[in-house]
């Protein structure tokens, strides 16, 4: 029995998964003006990123080492452009969104945010921040508040930053959960109401609710059944150009980010091994590591053939 090592992503799959819309081009330069268009900044800029964790040792607890979880990644990304980032278990994907998000400290580098300087952020600039940067994390489960309401979940971050008056809630909650999927009565329930899919709608309309220009997908799809992991890529994608968001989509599967993703950067170790437009890094990958990542993908129709 041989394993078939083909690039799965070679001949295109015919399933349903809806493939994503090419990214529109630039506008053309108005009409007298010399040269190009400029382009224009990105929204996010990572520099020499590393957020080390310290490795304590002896009854004093000095620092041995350090786990070099996210070490020495740089990135830009621009504004309604998907980002993926691919890597297996460990390889410091999900601590460098976390250090994006300002929940784990880093130990060197920079990020940039429209600009600014995310980590010299404070007071009401810091707040304005973590309206624009929002979060879906993998497990729905666990990041929804069991003794509220769905009408609180998605209400309450909106108060907070004033954005609606508590009279307006039941009308904005029923605008959000219409735009995930979802019916309007099921404001009125509470998590463990809901299937999986279901959640992880509730999530995204939460991620919404405070209208971000960017929302950092953490492993977003891969705790759903297959069927509903086509769905809610499908979703994530209509919401994309109806809002113009940009994502930073975190996954271990390279599979899933060929339907959203317009670049991709893998890291392995903590660092960035390859990058590039999706197309090129799936169709004609460049570091053996990266490699291993598409063979490892299922492919539709069997995978073997007998020796």
């Amino acid at each position: 029995m041989a394993v078939q090592q083909s690039n799965p992503f070679a001949q295109k799959d015919p399933r349903v998964i809806t493939v994503k819309p090419p990214v529109p081009p630039a506008a053309p330069a108005a009409q007298g003006a010399a040269g190009p268009a400029p382009t224009p900044p990105p929204l996010l800029e990572v520099e020499g990123l590393r957020t080390w964790f310290p490795i304590k040792k002896g009854i004093f607890a000095r620092t041995a080492g350090y786990v070099k979880a996210v070490n020495g990644v740089s990135f830009a990304m621009h504004a309604g452009e998907t980002l993926g980032v691919v890597g297996e278990s460990g390889c410091g994907k999900s601590t460098l969104s976390r250090t994006i998000l300002r929940l784990e400290k880093p130990h060197a580098g920079t990020i940039r945010f429209e600009g600014r300087n995310v980590l010299a952020l404070r007071g009401k600039e810091l707040q304005q921040y973590r309206r624009d940067m929002q979060v879906v994390f993998q497990d729905p489960h666990a990041t929804l508040n069991p003794r509220h309401s769905v009408l609180d979940i998605l209400t309450e971050g909106m108060l907070v930053h004033g954005l609606i008056k508590p009279k307006e809630a039941q009308e904005v909650a029923a605008e959000l959960l219409r735009d995930v999927g979802l019916q309007p009565d099921a404001m009125h329930r509470y998590p463990h109401a809901f299937s999986g899919g279901q959640r992880q709608r509730i999530c995204i309309a939460r991620a919404l609710a405070l209208k971000p220009k960017m929302i950092i997908c953490d492993e977003a799809v891969s705790a759903l059944d297959l069927s509903i992991r086509a769905q809610v890529l499908n979703l994530l994608m209509e919401l994309k150009d109806k809002y113009h968001l940009a994502y930073l989509f975190i996954t271990h599967d390279i599979g899933v980010v060929e339907h959203i993703a317009d670049n991709i950067i893998v890291m392995f170790k903590g660092e960035i091994v390859e990058r590039g437009p999706a197309e090129q890094v799936l169709l004609h990958p460049q570091e053996p590591y990266t490699q291993r990542l598409i063979a490892a993908v299922p492919r539709v129709g069997g995978a073997a053939a007998q020796a």
